[in-house]
């Protein structure tokens, strides 16, 4: 077929469908390597292939056209689906690129000048497709990134049950202001679904104190109190407690105690327990 025109340079497009998708496999096989599986990447290529080849037939492609809408969300789809395969953005751009290789040579076997004048067009379509996935990719993993970072500060933010009415919150590290959200819509959460009246934030493994840390950890402790829960910060060493001074921090009348055990005594005593400790039983 004679290719004289663009219209005639997709038509030859879609009627060399297999060699085309079984040569842009091989290629961008070369770049994803071993973490995606053969058939895999023919499923994807072919899939973009059909909908590539399922462009209007114009001079000039603009990506940003509404008519590309389905191309657009089929290479985004491919974008976030690297993301997670852990591709880097490299391959992802590569996987795509790859089809040039392909189309090229296709056009090559068959010796026609005005095939690489079609050529030149679909190398820019391409690269701006390449573009607007490399993209996609960036804003994907920062998708996944922020949904780790929250995941790991749910997990680095546990309650614990110590008592019935009693749950302890142990903080570990640092805390900052997207932490202390996660740390008060946690405690929040499981002073309404244990029904309890009392909470120790132990801050044992909190590395620093500061003003802001103090502060975040009474914005903590007021919204426990609208919830008519009292909390008990645990945890106080030497060195925190002469900082704390230093910096003129103040609790003002939230209970403080340097152990987690004399929290938890004291908890016990306000929620109306009987406690009697070992040397006072000796000495009865």
């Amino acid at each position: 077929m004679s290719i004289a025109t663009a219209s005639d340079g997709w038509a030859t497009l879609r009627q060399n469908r297999e060699a085309i998708v079984e040569r842009w496999s091989a290629v961008a096989a070369q770049s994803l390597g071993d973490r995606i599986t053969q058939a895999e990447l023919e499923r994807d290529v072919r899939e973009m292939f059909d909908v590539l080849a399922a462009t209007p037939d114009v001079e000039h492609h603009d990506l940003s056209d509404g008519a590309f809408s389905d191309l657009r969300s089929l290479l985004a789809d491919v974008a976030r689906t690297r993301v997670r395969q852990g591709f880097s953005p490299t391959e992802t751009a590569l996987g795509v690129f790859a089809v040039k290789e392909a189309v090229l040579e296709m056009l090559q076997s068959q010796g026609e000048p005005e095939g690489y004048r079609f050529f030149a067009e679909f190398s820019r379509f391409v690269d701006d497709l390449g573009l607007y996935m490399l993209d996609t990719y960036a804003q994907a993993r920062e998708s996944v990134i922020a949904e780790q970072s929250d995941a790991l500060l749910e997990l680095s933010t546990p309650v614990v049950k110590l008592w019935d009415g009693i749950v302890c919150l142990p903080l570990v590290g640092t805390l900052d202001s997207a932490r202390t959200q996660v740390v008060m819509e946690i405690l929040l959460n499981a002073l309404v679904n244990t029904r309890s009246e009392h909470a120790i934030i132990d801050i044992t493994g909190v590395s620093a104190v500061d003003t802001q840390v103090a502060q975040h950890l009474l914005k903590t402790v007021m919204a426990a109190r609208l919830l008519g829960a009292e909390c008990i910060i645990s945890g106080i060493r030497p060195q925190i407690a002469q900082t704390m001074v230093s910096l003129g921090v103040e609790f003002g009348d939230i209970s403080t105690k340097a152990s987690l055990a004399d929290a938890l005594l004291l908890a016990l005593r306000r929620s109306g327990s009987d406690i009697v400790t070992r040397s006072a039983r000796r000495d009865h």
